[in-house]
């Protein structure tokens, strides 16, 4: 039975009579299986996705193979359908939106550590099992990082979905892991707002925008969303690929402290794992940050191939809030606009500040004192290592590190300063040493406005 149909073939479930399990298969289309050269591509396709089965969270390849001369490859099937058709429904509850982009994010830091680029993130390549988990499929235009071969790519040709390519796809460009952090931003916002940010009328005109357009601010256009998931979107989706989170999971720890989701959703152990790759502020070569290697472009599944036509398109072109605690100075809410200078870019933030301060904690700087040795984006790096030494128990190496931090971010009112006074305080506050932690926290707050994390700070020291 005919399921579905992809950009080079069909795909039908069928019955394994040895195992007696359900299994999807995947043909290579009669016209394409006359091309010797296409015909290598699929069955790199399923050599690539087989180096990822038994990640739970991957589709996981059983067979490949050939029906006459028509390459099949002989998947595991999963019965819940795709997120894109829970997508059409609109927005999804913040918490199931967070798990299945957990899981899908997982998959995709197991491929790119491997070398595997996807390419072609969407909806329609995230799979629902019976209990409705995520499933990762079609790596078909995937390509291993560590191979130096070009002859894979059609010149001219961008590969990819047009509402979720990322901007040095739509260029043309070769595709990196950053690509696919990219494309999962845009899954992310799609299932929080039910509509992706760019959509235009036609293909032409939505690639273009990932190019040209600024980030529409997620909180504007969905309901119940803080403005504090805007900086997050902003980063994920930055046209630079170097401005992105590192990894998947970076970005959903960002989310789900912006929307306040338990963090307990993320696996201990894989974040340690991530931890432990990244041993540097900057993008070195490690076991993460080798999938940062440019490589080229690969045709395959579900590609929508965007020639010269648009090329030429896309290249051408407050609130008062009272104090809820007693002796507690009131504070005022307000957006600003602030430049973080070494960069150019503008954020746009919901900064806390006191009005009359009534007790001895320092109120931050008006003028930013920041370390301009380091840049914005190595701060952020940084406090987001600090985190990772804090759940890690090393509270000596997290204030090493967020203070560091903090020599740069001080003062700027992003949100990320708020992240590093929180690590900064908690682990002073693990130390013993409260009357600091005390200081940061309630600074971490200014910025930020109340979150429980940062109560559970204060009671150490209580």
């Amino acid at each position: 039975e005919q399921i579905g149909r992809g950009g080079m073939g069909e795909i039908f479930v069928a019955e394994d009579k040895t195992l007696g399990r359900k299994v999807a298969v995947k043909l290579l289309s009669e016209r394409f299986a006359r091309d010797e050269n296409i015909r290598r591509r699929f069955t790199r396709e399923a050599l690539a996705a087989a180096r990822l089965s038994g990640h739970p969270h991957i589709v996981t390849i059983f067979d490949v193979g050939e029906a006459g001369s028509r390459p099949f490859i002989v998947m595991e099937h999963m019965s819940g359908g795709t997120l894109a058709d829970r997508a059409r429904t609109g927005r999804v509850d913040k918490d199931q939106a967070i798990e299945w982009l957990r899981q899908a994010g997982d998959a995709l830091d197991e491929a790119h550590e491997r070398g595997i680029v996807h390419r072609d993130v969407k909806p329609a390549n995230l799979l629902l099992d019976e209990r409705g988990e995520i499933h990762v499929c079609d790596f078909g235009i995937a390509r291993i990082v560590d191979e130096t071969q070009t002859g894979m790519t059609m010149a001219g040709t961008v590969l990819g979905t047009a509402g979720y390519l990322s901007p040095e796809q739509a260029r043309g460009d070769p595709a990196t892991s950053a690509s696919d952090i990219y494309s999962l931003g845009i899954v992310a916002y799609e299932l929080l707002t039910g509509g992706r940010p760019f959509e235009g009328g036609s293909a032409t005109a939505e690639a273009a925008a990932h190019i040209h357009q600024p980030v529409p601010p997620a909180s504007e256009r969905g309901v119940g969303l803080p403005r504090e998931v805007d900086p997050v979107f902003e980063r994920v989706l930055a046209k630079d690929p170097e401005r992105r989170y590192l990894t998947a999971r970076d970005f959903v720890r960002a989310l789900c402290l912006a929307l306040e989701v338990d963090e307990q959703t993320l696996p201990a152990e894989a974040t340690q794992r991530i931890a432990t790759a990244r041993t540097a502020p900057t993008r070195v070569v490690s076991r993460r940050s080798r999938s940062w290697i440019p490589i080229a472009a690969a045709v395959g599944l579900a590609a929508i191939a965007l020639t010269g036509v648009i090329l030429a398109a896309v290249v051408a072109g407050g609130n008062d809030r009272s104090a809820e605690r007693e002796n507690r100075p009131k504070v005022v809410t307000k957006e600003v606009t602030t430049v973080i200078e070494a960069e150019g870019t503008t954020v746009r933030q919901i900064v806390t500040v006191k009005a009359t301060p009534t007790s001895s904690v320092p109120v931050v700087p008006a003028t930013p004192s920041k370390d301009k040795s380091i840049s914005f984006n190595e701060a952020v790096e940084l406090t987001d290592q600090a985190t990772f030494a804090m759940r890690d128990g090393r509270y000596d190496d997290a204030l090493v590190l967020a203070e560091r931090a903090l020599s740069r971010l001080r003062g700027t009112g992003h949100i990320y300063e708020a992240y590093a006074y929180y690590d900064a305080g908690n682990s002073l506050a693990e130390l013993g040493q409260c009357e600091k932690a005390l200081t940061y926290l309630d600074r971490s707050e200014d910025i930020q406005g109340q979150r429980k994390e940062i109560d559970k700070g204060r009671e150490k020291c209580s």
